[in-house]
């Protein structure tokens, strides 16, 4: 286990949103205000890092042919547990956030690294891939979450006193780009991000190919 080598891997080299392409739906849809993003991000990491520890613990005594069933009954646990407590802790957030903390039952990060990770190797390994793989989805959904929120709304913080409230207006409001709280702006966005991670993550590559 290499935890630097992991972390690296998770926030960037194998960024599970900008370099496997996966949970991009749940990306562009909530990634509207900070508050969303936070939100999110945390849930993720609570429910991968927690369903990669116990898939890993029990990977041995379940049959290989059922082990996407019981991917999805363990993960479909946490998230209950964690919609529960978003409800009746942080209950702006569970409203703003809506159906997509239920949806995360089927989001492809979680399973995928369910199959590709947590299913292959040791509870602690497993434990730090869920951690670091979740970093990374947050890294990019408050990234996002701000950007558009700033530039969209002009504003900063929204919901964080309630599923209603507006946050701080930086930008008068006539001069944000609204589109960029709109669907279309999220896949400008994230087609944006995307290219630039891909830009530099390149580059090493050609500098070798150069240097020959």
């Amino acid at each position: 286990m290499n935890i630097g080598k992991q972390f690296k891997e998770g926030l960037l080299t194998n960024n599970p949103v900008l370099v496997q392409m996966l949970g991009l739906c749940s990306t562009m849809a909530i990634s509207t205000s900070f508050m969303n993003g936070l939100g999110m991000g945390v849930s993720v990491i609570i429910i991968l890092t927690l369903s990669n520890i116990v898939i890993s613990a029990i990977r041995k005594i379940v049959p290989d042919k059922i082990r996407i069933a019981m991917f999805i009954v363990v993960i479909a646990g946490f998230v209950t547990c964690v919609d529960l407590l978003l409800q009746a802790f942080v209950p702006a957030v569970a409203a703003s956030l809506g159906v997509f903390i239920p949806l995360i039952v089927v989001n492809c990060i979680i399973l995928g690294r369910a199959e590709s990770f947590s299913y292959k190797n040791g509870i602690a390994a497993s434990a730090v891939d869920g951690i670091c793989q979740g970093i990374g989805y947050t890294a990019v959904l408050l990234i996002m979450s701000i950007i558009r929120e700033f530039l969209g709304a002009g504003t900063f913080g929204s919901g964080l006193l309630g599923a209603e409230a507006k946050g701080i207006q930086i930008i008068p409001s006539q001069f944000p780009v609204g589109m960029l709280t709109l669907p279309v702006g999220g896949f400008l966005m994230l087609g944006a991000l995307i290219a630039a991670m891909q830009w530099a993550l390149s580059r090493p590559k050609k500098s070798k190919e150069e240097s020959k």
